[in-house]
């Protein structure tokens, strides 16, 4: 079967939301993925950050394989040994005593979560920041800074505040004792790869320990080790209260977490919420896998060398206006406003990448991706930027 035949039955058959796809992935091994027809690609997207250690990894297969044999599901009646694990795991990630896990399937999941931790401080408002991205549920999309994706279904929640990202005096005009939570991403992704000003986070804990308010840091797409560190966050030597985490916490099975710290740990009591299948044993194993292997492979150093290397090589390219990020997730600005068609032209060249906006070009390989896949991709987009273009 071709590839359009595919997207006619596409077409036919799921909503329209996402639009159809040009092509039907059938199969990947590591970051090499490929069609319905036949054709190779290499996935410098990951699922948008999400298979952290790229396709078909024989850690999580293993993993996952072992767990579906042994114990499918228990529901939260019941306790098993790969939660309380990989609670126990993120918790010490935290560098903190007494940090406590929710786990759900996604970040928009996780980040609900966090709203209805943040009531339970007794206060309503919240301070999220323009061309930010916290999810599609209507909680999560309430504290979703983009206007185009808000607009459909309003009304959304009240008592939401979104200030310009990076703005710090914006913040302190916005944070007051009525603030239950101020809700950050280390570096805004779906934006465009949106680097804050250095000392920004430290700011921000600042106000928020003034005013009593949740500093909640979603780290999403920038956590499991994207960036170089665990969550994205640490450079700042801040602690929040709470985290938001998904995307590649479960290798590619759907896992979020939401991890409260300090006062914050004790708010939920039995009852107030849940998630049916969040924590499932098999999404569990996989992650506690994800993590093993970029403990032993000491993946968050070799990251954070790529990601300079990238940033380097990218930001000379003719055609290139700025190069910024962390790690693997980097955000290619570019001179003209053609992101999506030098996207298409990539595509044709065998790169899946994404274009974020009109100018943005963003990449989120997995962590596994070879100093020669590197090469290889830099080779693609100077010949697609300077001479395809």
């Amino acid at each position: 079967m071709k590839n359009k035949q595919f997207s006619k039955r596409w077409t036919n058959s799921i909503q329209n939301n996402y639009g159809t796809p040009s092509i039907t992935l059938v199969k990947g091994k590591g970051l090499v993925v490929k069609d319905i027809e036949g054709n190779t690609y290499l996935d410098f997207l990951a699922g948008i950050a999400t298979n952290i250690l790229g396709h078909a990894h024989p850690s999580v297969v293993s993993a996952v394989s072992k767990q579906v044999r042994t114990l499918n599901h228990v529901s939260n009646f019941y306790s098993h040994p790969n939660a309380v694990a990989l609670a126990e795991k993120l918790a010490s990630f935290t560098g903190t005593k007494g940090a406590k896990v929710f786990f759900c399937q996604s970040g928009a999941e996780a980040n609900e979560a966090a709203i209805k931790l943040s009531r339970k401080t007794g206060r309503s408002h919240i301070v999220a920041t323009q061309g930010s991205f916290h999810g599609r549920t209507m909680g999560a999309l309430s504290l979703t800074g983009q206007p185009s994706k808000r607009e459909p279904f309003l009304p959304l929640l009240k008592n939401i505040k979104h200030v310009p990202f990076g703005d710090i005096e914006a913040m302190r005009r916005c944070i007051s004792k009525k603030t239950a939570m101020v809700i950050v991403e280390p570096i805004m992704g779906e934006a465009g790869v949106i680097v804050p000003p250095d000392d920004y986070l430290q700011q921000l804990r600042a106000l928020c320990d003034k005013s009593g308010a949740l500093l909640v840091i979603d780290a999403v797409q920038t956590g499991m080790g994207r960036t170089g560190d665990w969550f994205g966050y640490e450079y700042s030597g801040i602690t929040p209260d709470v985290i938001t985490v998904a995307k590649g916490l479960g290798g590619g099975l759907p896992l979020g977490a939401m991890i409260a710290l300090g006062r914050s740990a004790d708010l939920f009591e039995p009852g107030e919420h849940g998630s049916t299948f969040g924590g499932n044993p098999i999404t569990t194993a996989a992650a506690l896998a994800v993590i093993k292997t970029i403990e032993s492979k000491k993946l968050l150093k070799k990251v954070q060398g790529q990601g300079r290397l990238l940033i380097q090589e990218l930001a000379l390219i003719p055609g290139v206006q700025q190069v910024r990020g962390a790690g693997l997730l980097i955000g290619i600005e570019l001179e003209s406003g053609n992101a999506r068609e030098i996207s298409t032209k990539l595509l044709e060249r065998g790169v899946l990448v994404n274009p974020a906006n009109d100018t943005v070009i963003r990449i989120a390989p997995a962590l596994i991706v070879s100093d020669a896949q590197i090469k290889k991709f830099i080779t693609i987009f100077r010949e697609v930027l300077v001479h395809d273009n």
